[in-house]
């Protein structure tokens, strides 16, 4: 078998999201539909396969939405995106590439032992300073919705409100639509990502993701 090098993705991938956002429907799909398969996921084949040894397997999701209990009945989604086996999101779409890494959502178990562990001072403040490298590389820290004040049992006023607030916990970059995305410089961008997010992942597998985690 021979592997193809991840060179990036070409403008078609784009001007193939451009088209889909104008008229997501199964005519222009099916019209279209090599296109996406050989500059759209062909890309992203190529990338996962060179992200494997580092981040683990690659997983892409299908492209058509999920419509039953949803008022948008758009059939297909307007970006390619694939998760990573030890941690991490990456995703194109007409407005460039992106990549994240977290937990977009906690369950109540898990949403209970983050705030437990957010609370404590040595763990709380261990992610405070994570937070706070990651956003000084410019890198956003969002999620699945806030409260917009600190979760019942716990002061309006704790040092570490912000944090609490969170329902989900992602680092999260947007790169706009640049010539580096049709070269091999855009797997350098991601690799760059996910080394950076690497001790969010770490503390959230520590203290939210195992049950009764590290203390």
């Amino acid at each position: 078998m021979v592997t193809v090098a991840f060179n990036g993705w070409p403008a078609e991938a784009l001007e193939f999201y451009e088209g889909l956002e104008a008229d997501n429907s199964r005519a222009y799909w099916t019209a279209n539909k090599a296109v996406f398969d050989r500059d759209v996921r062909e890309p992203m084949v190529q990338l996962l396969a060179e992200l494997e040894a580092e981040f683990g397997t690659g997983k892409i999701f299908r492209p058509h939405r999920d419509v039953r209990f949803s008022a948008d009945k758009s059939p297909y989604k307007t970006a390619i995106g694939a998760t990573l086996e030890r941690g991490g999101y990456v995703q194109l779409s007409a407005d460039g590439l992106a990549a994240g890494s977290g937990m977009y959502v906690m369950d109540a178990e898990q949403l209970a032992r983050y705030r437990h562990a957010v609370d404590d001072d040595r763990r709380g403040a261990e992610l405070a300073s994570v937070v706070a490298d990651l956003t000084g590389h410019g890198i956003e820290i969002t999620g699945h919705g806030r409260l917009k004040t600190a979760p019942r049992g716990y002061p309006r006023d704790h040092p570490r409100v912000d944090l609490l607030r969170h329902k989900g916990l992602v680092a999260w970059k947007q790169w706009p639509v640049a010539a580096w995305l049709g070269t091999a410089s855009a797997k350098k961008r991601v690799v760059q990502f996910l080394r950076t997010a690497q001790p969010l992942n770490t503390w959230l597998e520590d203290h939210v993701v195992k049950p009764g985690g590290a203390v």
